[in-house]
């Protein structure tokens, strides 16, 4: 064994891969990160990179090497193995979906596997996926210890009330409760912000998680208390290729229609949202470059929708302290921060063009009544934190 903890985030398309080396006690610091993506298509590619930004490797694998996630892990394996010298601690993964009961990690055994794939139906675009590289390690290294990192986890703190429809309650005893998601890149704001903005950490926090998948989350006293996204990923603020907020009853008027169980998931998550009103795209840069009516249209309802949503859970904490943007988009687009923010001019909220040109980490002006911040997430760092914690606890 090396002292390395492995992270494995695997999804329908790519596998993104980080490797730390444990420095101390409970101590890491960062050695390479990749991924192979375009796993299913004509053209994947695998790219892997050291902590300093230097490529190691970049090159096209043969499809049938990438035809779904199980083949792509061997790839990812197989590279790894090449390279590490030795096998590492312990491998951390990003599970989508715990459940009502799980809210620490846990090491993996054949019982929680299976309790994880009944869960399956609550995230089907996600949770197959974050499965999959698990059992292909379980079955070729049996030894190494696996951990699972829960998305849900962090939401596990909400209120009663704020956990709940207003269904009857055997449903909920079923399990149709708002469970939340996104919860690593939410803990790792938590846990950043008590060192970069100490000032702010403890306070009433919406941070809002804007990449592929969108949601917002309200943290006070660094602790989850209501989130926009509930019983599945599908829920809340629109997304890139799910609706987000939509009538349950569009949904029995698809059944009428003659539409299937399939059919109509497989529109939910894969063409509605950003995609959908669009026509175009589900890529925020396509858009954001496209003169098209239906593409404005489309970032117009984005912007609205996604704004109406950050404030709302103001309601959980009595206030907003300040305003947090993170991920893919949230970290990226200066335009999209924008278009947000200029639905907030009522209540004061002001940014300023050249912080927010600079991405932060304040970007609101000094008279802003609300502070807004860019904070660059880090999922993957707790992950590994998480599974250092329970392989050699201290």
């Amino acid at each position: 064994m090396t002292d390395t903890i492995l992270v494995i985030n695997a999804g329908s398309s790519s596998i993104k891969f980080h490797l730390y080396d444990i420095e101390g006690p409970q101590e890491l610091s960062p050695r390479l990160g990749g991924q192979l993506d375009g796993i299913g298509t004509r053209r994947p590619r695998l790219r892997v990179r050291n902590a300093a930004g230097e490529t190691l490797v970049e090159r096209e694998i043969a499809p049938g090497h990438a035809a779904d996630v199980p083949n792509a892990q061997e790839v990812v394996g197989t590279w790894l193995s090449g390279h590490l010298g030795g096998a590492p601690l312990a491998i951390g993964h990003r599970v989508v979906h715990g459940g009502p009961d799980l809210a620490e990690p846990v090491l993996v055994d054949d019982a929680l596997l299976a309790r994880l794939e009944a869960l399956s139906p609550l995230a089907p675009l996600h949770q197959p996926n974050n499965l999959a590289p698990i059992r292909v390690i379980r079955e070729r290294r049996p030894e190494i210890p696996q951990v699972a990192c829960f998305d849900t986890a962090f939401h596990r703190t909400h209120s009663d009330v704020a956990d709940r429809y207003a269904v009857p309650e055997r449903l909920y005893e079923q399990g149709v409760r708002r469970y939340g998601f996104h919860g690593l890149s939410y803990e790792y704001i938590a846990q950043r912000l008590k060192k970069a903005l100490p000032d702010i950490a403890m306070g009433r926090i919406v941070a809002a998680h804007l990449g592929s998948g969108v949601s917002a989350c309200a943290i006070h006293q660094g602790r989850s208390v209501d989130s926009t996204m509930g019983f599945t990923a599908l829920e809340g603020l629109p997304m890139g290729t799910r609706p987000g907020r939509l009538d349950a009853g569009a949904v029995l008027w698809m059944m009428e229609q003659g539409m299937g169980h399939d059919e109509i998931e497989h529109l939910l998550y894969y063409e509605c949202g950003l995609k959908g009103l669009s026509g175009i795209s589900n890529d925020m840069r396509e858009l954001l470059a496209s003169d098209t009516p239906a593409a404005r249209r489309a970032l117009a309802y984005f912007a609205w929708r996604v704004a109406e949503g950050m404030m709302g859970l103001g309601c959980a904490m009595n206030g907003i302290d300040a305003i947090v943007f993170t991920a893919g988009v949230g970290e990226n687009s200066p335009q999209i921060r924008q278009a947000i923010a200029d639905h907030w001019g009522w209540l004061g909220v002001e940014l300023d063009p050249e912080r927010n040109a600079r991405h932060g980490p304040r970007i609101s002006t000094e008279q802003s009544r609300i502070g807004v911040y860019v904070v660059r997430t880090n999922e993957e760092l707790i992950i590994a934190q998480h599974t250092l914690a329970l392989v050699r606890p201290q």
